[in-house]
C-alpha cells in the first residue's frame, strides 16, 4: 500500500516537471550554460585565458548545474504548496507517514537533478569542443557522484522549502547561492586554493565543493582534486544531516 501510494506521488510530480521542462531547464542550466559560452568558448577563442581552462570548468559547471536543478525541484514547491495556496495539506491525506512524503519529494529532486546533468553535460562538451583530459572512463564513479550529489542537495531543498515563506526566497538567493557559486570549487579546483590556505579550509563549509571535485575525480582525473574517500565521506553526512533536519522541519509544518 505504502509503495503504491509512494509511486504516485512520484509519478504526479514526474509529469507536473514533464510539464515544466522548459522552466526548469532555464531556472537551472542558463547560468551554467552562459559560463560555458563565455569562458569555455569565447575567451579562448580570443587568445584571454588558456584553452586547458575547459578541463577544470567541465566538471564544476555540470556540479552547478545538477545541484541547483535538485535543490530547486524540492524547495521551490514545497514553499509554495506550504504558502498561501496550503496545497501540501492534499499530500497529508496520502494513506503513509509524513515522512514518507518528504522522502517521495526528495527522490523526485534527484530525478530532476540527473536529467540536468544529463542534458548540461554533453551540451557543455558541444560549446566548448575537445576538452583535454576529458575522460569517460570510470562511468560507475560518475553515476555514483551524481545521485550522491543530487541526493545531498535534495535533501538541503527540503530543509529549505520547510524553513522558508515565499518571500524570503531572494535573500536566500543573495545570502547563500552567491557565496555557494563562488567558493563552491565549480570554476577553480579545491587544490589550487593551497596558496590561500585559510580559504582552503573555509570552503570546506560549502557543500557544492565535494560535489565539484567529486565530478571532478570522474571526468577530469588527471587534475588535481580531493581526496575521493573525503569526497564520499561529506556528502554522505551531509545527505544524512539536510535529511534529518529537512524531515523534523516538514513533521513539524505539516502538523501546524
Amino acid at each position: 500500500m505504502k509503495a503504491r501510494v509512494f509511486g504516485a506521488l512520484l509519478l504526479r510530480d514526474v509529469i507536473v516537471a514533464r510539464r515544466e521542462i522548459v522552466m526548469l531547464l532555464v531556472r537551472t542550466a542558463l547560468q551554467p550554460v552562459l559560463f560555458v559560452v563565455v569562458f569555455g568558448y569565447v575567451l579562448p577563442s580570443i587568445g584571454m585565458i588558456p584553452g586547458g581552462y575547459s578541463t577544470t570548468i567541465m566538471p564544476g559547471v555540470t556540479a552547478l548545474c545538477l545541484t541547483m536543478a535538485s535543490i530547486w525541484a524540492v524547495a521551490m514547491p514545497l514553499i509554495t504548496d506550504f504558502g498561501f495556496t496550503k496545497e501540501i495539506e492534499d499530500r497529508l491525506l496520502a494513506p503513509v507517514p509524513i515522512e514518507l512524503i518528504a522522502i517521495e519529494k526528495v527522490v523526485s529532486g534527484i530525478f530532476q537533478g540527473i536529467f540536468a546533468a544529463m542534458i548540461v553535460l554533453p551540451l557543455a562538451r558541444l560549446i566548448m569542443g575537445p576538452v583535454p583530459g576529458l575522460s569517460y572512463d570510470h562511468p560507475f564513479l560518475l553515476i555514483l557522484m551524481v545521485i550522491m550529489a543530487c541526493a545531498t542537495f535534495s535533501s538541503l531543498g527540503l530543509c529549505f522549502g520547510t524553513a522558508l515563506e515565499p518571500q524570503q526566497v531572494s535573500i536566500m538567493m543573495s545570502v547563500f547561492f552567491v557565496p555557494m557559486i563562488m567558493f563552491g570549487c565549480a570554476y577553480f579546483p579545491w587544490r589550487g586554493l593551497d596558496r590561500v590556505p585559510v580559504l582552503k579550509y573555509a570552503v570546506l563549509l560549502d557543500p557544492l565543493v565535494y560535489v565539484s571535485e567529486g565530478l571532478r575525480s570522474a571526468l577530469t582525473p588527471g587534475v588535481p582534486h580531493m581526496p575521493l574517500p573525503a569526497i564520499l565521506g561529506a556528502l554522505t553526512a551531509l545527505t544524512a544531516l539536510f535529511l534529518t533536519l529537512g524531515l523534523k522541519a516538514f513533521r513539524k509544518r505539516s502538523i501546524t
